[in-house]
């Protein structure tokens, strides 16, 4: 494995992270129940393969829950993500499209985070969405004194805009900036990755297979489980689902010439595009993590990275990266 600063001001991590919001009981991508332990033995593979930033939410079933567990014994040996801000996740309301980033929602859900990984600190804490009701200020002071009291090291935002980031940094340091960013998702490049560069922080990309597309696991729909939640992902819907499934079987030829998966080349692509940007690809298999952790080791020559340029051209993939509820959630 191979490792970088998160931020100008962070901790190491490794070039790839692990995406944990299936770790534990409940599948959050298909809603199947596994066993505890199915999540737990994947932490602790991937601590074994080097990776050390794990990255996981409030909202996302009981991942929290099981991180904690995991990683009992071992939290000097990693980097702890975590997220909040839909109020669903607290019990309070059923409507996960509900934010809250008011000061004292804050301080609450820190509080039960810790408590859910039994931890003394988290290391990266996000805001998972920008509150509209809730100026980014007051969010922001209220986490920063979560770090004058040492329960929280860095500080991170999820899907913001630029110019929330920038109120944001004016206030206290941001570490990274989650958004989803891969061959199937350019829009970073324009103006949140110069940004960021500009301000020293880092961008964690979730989603760096396309939700699977990239992967090279799925050739229709009737592969997926019925309760897939991808199903009713505009870029899975009728004539999308085609087309995108096209140009994921271009990757997956340049994949094959290259001697690697189509999963390590996505990943290898993001690593070798920018060298701040920190991909988190999510994973229940022993295999896939491996093999994604592997995508670490590829080295793409410059050529090889315009032949995917030319493949996958920014813009190409059709249909929108969520219903029309969650994507006015994005540049918040």
């Amino acid at each position: 494995m191979k490792y970088l600063q998160l931020g100008r001001q962070g901790p190491p991590v490794s070039v790839i992270g692990l995406g944990c919001m299936s770790i534990g009981i409940q599948d959050v991508y298909t809603s199947s129940v596994g066993a505890h332990e199915q999540g737990i033995d994947l932490i602790h593979r991937a601590l074994d393969l080097g990776i050390t930033l794990l990255d996981t939410a409030d909202i996302y079933g009981d991942s929290e829950l099981q991180v904690g567990k995991a990683i009992a014994g071992r939290r000097d040996k990693l980097v702890l993500a975590t997220k909040f801000g839909f109020i669903g996740a607290s019990g309070t309301s059923s409507d996960q499209q509900d934010l809250n980033g008011s000061a004292a929602y804050v301080r609450q859900a820190c509080e039960r985070s810790l408590e859910r990984l039994n931890v003394d600190y988290i290391d990266l804490y996000y805001l998972h969405r920008v509150d509209p009701k809730t100026p980014i200020e007051e969010t922001v002071q209220a986490l920063a004194a979560l770090v004058k009291e040492g329960k929280v090291k860095h500080l991170g935002l999820s899907e913001p805009s630029v110019a929330t980031l920038r109120r944001a940094h004016a206030v206290h340091p941001i570490a990274a900036v989650q958004s989803e960013y891969s061959l199937w998702t350019r829009e970073p490049e324009a103006e949140l990755l110069p940004t960021l560069q500009e301000l020293g922080g880092s961008l964690v990309a979730y989603s760096p297979l396309g939700r699977g597309f990239l992967a090279g696991r799925f050739k229709s729909l009737e592969d997926l489980a019925p309760n897939d939640w991808r199903r009713n992902n505009p870029r899975f819907q009728g004539g999308n689902f085609e087309h995108n499934m096209a140009l994921a079987t271009r990757v997956k030829k340049v994949a094959g010439e290259r001697g690697c998966t189509p999963a390590q080349l996505a990943l290898a692509w993001l690593l070798h595009r920018n060298e701040n940007v920190i991909p988190i690809p999510g994973t229940s298999n022993l295999e896939r993590l491996a093999e994604n952790a592997a995508a670490a080791d590829i080295e793409l020559s410059d050529e090889e990275i315009e032949q995917l340029d030319e493949v996958v051209p920014p813009g190409a993939v059709v249909g929108d990266r969520y219903e029309a509820s969650s994507m006015r959630l994005l540049n918040g």
